[in-house]
């Protein structure tokens, strides 16, 4: 079984849909009990932390600490970001890619993750359905967001 991965259309041009989907304050919008703190603008070598459940606006919860391995925000019709998990409690690779399609862009969000100090061919697969639940249901609601900016 592979990583989890959800496509979802924005009717926005690649820059903005790519700004969009990598803003880590959208990220705390999206996901329901989730926090989502970044050391600064999208680059290469940012930190992000995530902080998940019903406590995390105390800072309590699943700690979900992220690398920036690679920000491609500007350039041609596609752009990237990958995002190395380093623990403590998920490793793995999250990934947004966002490239031009029709009248808008699309997004496509990759999470191959597993739990630290546990065999990943046994955790990959029991969190990929709840990762895929969780992408979908961000993308959804940037989509709903990028309408509603896009009708202004």
């Amino acid at each position: 079984m592979g990583p989890a991965v959800v496509r979802r259309h924005l009717p926005l041009p690649v820059d903005d849909a790519f700004t969009l989907v990598t803003d880590p304050q959208a990220h705390s919008r999206w996901i329901p009990l989730t926090v989502v703190h970044a050391d600064g603008p999208l680059r290469a070598g940012g930190r992000i932390v995530g902080i998940s459940g019903p406590f995390a606006a105390r800072g309590h919860g699943l700690v979900d600490r992220m690398v920036v391995e690679r920000a491609d925000p500007a350039g041609g019709s596609e752009r990237v970001a990958v995002y190395r998990k380093v623990g403590p409690v998920l490793l793995g690779e999250a990934r947004l890619e966002v490239r031009a399609e029709g009248p808008g862009s699309l997004v496509t969000w990759v999470e191959d993750v597993h739990l630290a100090r546990l065999p990943r061919r046994l955790t990959a697969p029991v969190l990929r359905p709840a990762f895929v639940v969780m992408t979908w249901w961000a993308l959804a609601r940037a989509a709903r967001e990028a309408r509603a900016t896009d009708q202004r």
